[in-house]
């Protein structure tokens, strides 16, 4: 099974790449703490919507699965690997983590999420 769920800040500001199909990619650097304290710089790629008020330091959970692609450069082939986010949403005073990992979880699909449930031993019912 391919489920990342990550809850996290942004480390820097969103940058967005036009493909050449006109579709908008964001490109976000979230920084998650590992069981140690020392914070990971993990890199989301998302096609949704980003608030203009998101920067530096926004915390934020990620639903979403991990990809490795393969591209060519003037060096030759590279690779990089990045969670594909499904969702990202916005920890506020309003939102807490939990109730912004169960917003963004919704986007998974089905599948995703039954899987994930019985993976936890979560009841299955919706």
């Amino acid at each position: 099974m391919n489920i990342v769920i990550l809850s996290g800040h942004l480390s820097s500001a969103p940058r967005s790449t036009e493909l050449p199909s006109g579709t908008v990619r964001w490109n976000l650097e979230v920084s998650c703490p590992d069981p140690t304290g020392r914070l990971l710089g993990v890199p989301v790629s998302w096609e949704g919507h980003v608030p203009d008020t998101w920067a530096t330091g926004t915390p934020v959970v990620v639903a979403g699965t991990v990809r490795r692609r393969f591209f060519r450069t003037p060096a030759g082939t590279q690779s990089r690997t990045e969670v594909v986010a499904a969702s990202v949403v916005e920890i506020t005073r309003r939102r807490s983590e939990s109730a912004a990992v169960t917003r963004a979880v919704r986007f998974l699909g089905a599948d995703a999420v039954a899987g994930l449930r019985s993976l936890l031993g979560a009841p299955s019912a919706a």
